[in-house]
């Protein structure tokens, strides 16, 4: 679905990542742990063809996501209808008038002919029905999370991006939301330092550390062993 070769990102006379390699296989479930400022949230955007990397190649399904080929009206759409990321900071992606406009935005700029069957359906997996005609900026932090949610879920997109998606949400949206991640049959890519909730996000864990570096790629058998998660500086 996706790979990485030798990807170095700068920022502000800051390395971020120094010749990062990855490969993310379709249909995987990945949980991406790091403190933050290890770059988890970047890593994100670069997946997501919102940042481009300073020199290496990022390819989705084999062809290479650079601004030019972004440039291209038919790979854009293709490529905004497959991959869909949940921003940590919520406010920054809603900015329709009511909840129901929010959800049903993409699938009309995408010009989908079943737009108010997807609102209707994700705001009933969400329990947002009641609140579909409501301003979204009005709304709890737990409720614009889950707006933000159904607005990406509801183009069923292959790769699903989340930055810290349950930061905002109380216990039972919590549960919930792990129960609808699990059974999603597309690829995901998590980000949190949640270590509560991070084994139920995937079976696959990539640990960044603090410099942004790869420490740990593998099964969740082996990922939170109390040294490595040290290591990361995500336990004392």
């Amino acid at each position: 679905m996706f790979k990485a070769e030798n990807i170095t990102l700068q920022r502000e006379n800051s390395t971020i990542f120094e010749k990062l390699n990855l490969t993310i296989n379709a249909g995987e479930k990945v949980v991406l742990l790091g403190v933050n400022g290890s770059g988890k949230s970047t890593l994100l955007k670069l997946l997501d063809g919102l940042v481009f990397p300073d020199s290496g190649v990022l390819f989705f399904e084999g062809n290479p996501l650079t601004k030019s080929a972004l440039k291209q009206k038919q790979t854009n759409e293709y490529f905004r209808r497959n991959v869909g990321l949940v921003f940590q900071n919520i406010d920054a992606m809603l900015f329709n008038p009511t909840v129901y406009d929010e959800i049903a935005f993409g699938a009309r700029q995408l010009e989908f002919d079943d737009v108010d069957a997807r609102v209707r359906n994700y705001a009933e997996l969400f329990g947002l029905t009641p609140y579909l005609q409501s301003v979204p900026f009005k709304l709890s932090g737990g409720q614009k999370q889950k707006v933000a949610l159904a607005c990406v879920m509801s183009l069923a997109p292959k790769v699903l991006l989340l930055d810290e998606p349950t930061s905002a949400l109380d216990p039972a949206s919590t549960a919930k939301f792990l129960e609808i991640i699990a059974a999603l049959p597309i690829t995901t890519i998590t980000a949190t330092h949640n270590l509560a909730i991070a084994p139920r996000l995937g079976e696959r864990v990539i640990i960044l550390d603090e410099k942004g570096t790869i420490i740990f790629d593998g099964s969740s058998e082996n990922a939170y062993e109390i040294d490595l998660l040290a290591r990361a500086g995500l336990i004392i």
